[in-house]
């Protein structure tokens, strides 16, 4: 409070501090016979204390209770062995996120955007028994956002990798990670949606780093990044990647309920190929894409010898469909490609200028990065 400058008293007001005065001793004598009062009635009714309560019994035994098959628990329990704290120290900063362990002497699977500053910098992990070790990058793409690196360690417990191709969507999910520094967060909920096209870093990312992802509410944060998220099998089903964050400039936003996820099958694919060569495979149509006026991906130009040309689409066609997949726009039918294998043959519907419509089977081609 601000100091106020002294006033009179008023002849009133003394009148008042002294009613006040009284009304206070009055209130004194009162608790004063209240308390002889009361010492009275406690002895007339000592005879009638209340029992034992449940403040005087001892405390129970430590719960001995399994947890139930299927439960968050329980796959708490199998998975968190498995889970890394990575850590980043680089000229540009410092960073974290998460890693999956998946070989016993200390391979990891995780994210580029968590790997590539240990390019130039140092990274550590931190595993779920408190142990530490320096790691050292073996292969990273940033097309798919992933990367796979090596702790110099041994005694690890790998994760159980699932599959991604069947898992149907409501299915619940368990995700394990890092978030804000907190290590071994468990946080659960359900697979909300399956094939969105979402870009590696949000909008600034490029069209080259489209991920096929998967959706879920279970609360991922920045952190989770490179985090499993498994099913109630203990599974691992999707590498833990993206958030959506109202308003750009929000760098730590939090979890809005939309966590993305790269699945499991294409995480194991580009994994095993940046374990064995250090490099990985990209799916290809061969073409260069744009969006229209209208819901497609209109084809700009085909890539001399590339599938496309090899199955006849021709420039200013534009793609409405691949597979079953109805394609909306040019993110869509990237995400599409990459959720094949090389080698594959999809068939591909395109429509001309005049609304004519076609359907080709194209072999899908592989591209190194």
């Amino acid at each position: 409070m601000n100091p106020v400058a002294p006033q009179r008293t008023s002849a009133p007001a003394r009148q008042s501090r002294m009613l006040v005065g009284a009304v206070a001793l009055a209130l004194v004598a009162a608790l004063v016979g209240g308390g002889v009062g009361g010492f009275v009635g406690f002895q007339l009714g000592a005879g009638n204390r209340p029992g034992p309560t449940a403040l005087d019994e001892s405390r129970p035994a430590r719960s001995a209770s399994t947890a139930p098959p299927g439960s968050v628990q329980q796959v708490a329990e199998r998975v968190l062995p498995s889970v890394v704290q990575l850590q980043v120290q680089s000229a540009q900063g410092s960073g974290e996120g998460s890693g999956i362990v998946i070989s016993q002497d200390g391979y990891i699977l995780t994210n580029n955007h968590v790997a590539e500053g240990a390019q130039a910098g140092r990274m550590t992990a931190s595993f779920h028994d408190n142990r530490t070790a320096p790691v050292k990058v073996v292969g990273t793409d940033p097309n798919s956002d992933l990367a796979v690196v090596k702790a110099d360690i041994t005694g690890l417990t790998p994760a159980s990798l699932g599959r991604s191709d069947d898992l149907p969507v409501g299915a619940p999910v368990v995700a394990i990670g890092s978030p804000f520094g907190l290590s071994g967060t468990v946080t659960s909920g359900i697979i909300s949606a399956k094939d969105r096209p979402v870009r590696a870093g949000g909008e600034q990312g490029s069209q080259a780093s489209v991920l096929n992802a998967l959706q879920t509410d279970a609360a991922i944060n920045p952190g989770n990044s490179g985090g499993p998220l498994v099913d109630m099998d203990g599974n691992v089903v999707g590498i833990n990647s993206a958030i959506y964050s109202p308003g750009s400039g929000q760098q730590q936003a939090g979890s809005v309920g939309l966590g993305f996820a790269i699945p499991i099958d294409q995480a194991k694919r580009t994994s095993n190929e940046l374990i064995t060569t250090g490099k990985a495979t990209q799916t290809t149509l061969g073409v260069m894409i744009t969006g229209a006026n209208r819901p497609g991906a209109l084809i700009a130009k085909v890539v001399p010898g590339g599938a496309a040309e090899q199955a006849g689409l021709r420039p200013g066609e534009l793609i409405t469909k691949l597979g079953d997949r109805v394609i909306h726009d040019p993110d869509e039918l990237i995400a599409a490609v990459r959720s094949h294998l090389p080698g594959q043959q999809v068939p591909v519907t395109v429509m001309d200028g005049s609304g004519g419509e076609r359907t080709v089977g194209v072999t899908l081609t592989g591209e190194k990065n």
